[in-house]
């Protein structure tokens, strides 16, 4: 049921019904809304990331009595009981994990070098950091500057592809280098028209010289032709 919402927590929860279950592997991957090849790697213990399970029938999204239909009939689609609580992000700043907590002066490094035009707010809502590191990294104030190198954020895992876009694009447009950059295409564009007539009218002039050249060239041998003819002519006749 491509339709119907997916466990909250999807992976884990797959794990827990590889381990825990005799569904199969499309069941799985169907319920959780994963790829089969994703399930069967969970299963051979061949994902890159090890997921410590989530009890689908402790969050209500399953039930014992659901899974056993699953377990007796293979092509029996489980049903969700209990959709999850949608999470929703409370206001104040990003939640980072401990173990990219230290990546982030090297993330804020990279946007303060790569993109001077982003805010600080914008910054410390990006990455989740505070405007006195922002400031203490920019001034190169902060403690651990010697060992800070920037780091694109987005490797670092501190944020999307996507997010960094959205406001590396929201920060040049009101900084009104969206428009710089249209004029220096739009020139680019003017140049590069410019250097191609100037191609085409060199081509045609060089096609016209060869053009007379040869032309030249088949005169002079018709006016040399000729004067062999009349020099290889029979004398005038005595009177």
């Amino acid at each position: 049921m491509a339709d119907q919402p997916k466990p909250l927590m999807p992976h884990a929860t797959a794990t827990w019904l590889i381990d825990n279950t005799g569904l199969g592997f499309e069941q799985i991957a169907e319920f959780c809304g994963l790829h089969i090849l994703e399930v069967q790697a969970m299963a051979d213990d061949l994902a890159g990331s090890k997921y410590t399970g989530r009890d689908p029938l402790h969050s209500g999204e399953l039930t014992q009595e659901e899974i056993a239909k699953g377990e007796k009939d293979s092509d029996y689609a489980l049903v969700m009981q209990k959709a999850p609580v949608e999470v929703t992000r409370t206001k104040g700043p990003r939640y980072t994990p401990v173990s990219k907590r230290q990546d982030k002066p090297d993330g804020i490094a990279w946007i303060l070098k790569s993109h001077p035009e982003v805010s600080d707010a914008q910054i410390s809502k990006l990455i989740g950091t505070t405007r006195n590191t922002i400031g203490a990294i920019r001034e190169r104030s902060h403690w651990n500057i010697q060992n800070i190198q920037p780091k694109d954020p987005v490797t670092l895992g501190l944020c999307s592809q996507r997010e960094l876009d959205a406001v590396v694009a929201k920060a040049a447009k009101k900084a009104g280098l969206a428009e710089d950059a249209e004029a220096v295409a739009a020139s680019n564009t003017s140049d590069r028209e410019k250097l191609i007539e100037e191609l085409r009218a060199e081509r045609d002039a060089n096609e016209k010289a060869a053009a007379e050249a040869v032309q030249e060239a088949e005169a002079a041998e018709w006016l040399a032709n000729k004067r062999a003819e009349e020099e290889a002519g029979d004398p005038p006749a005595a009177g």
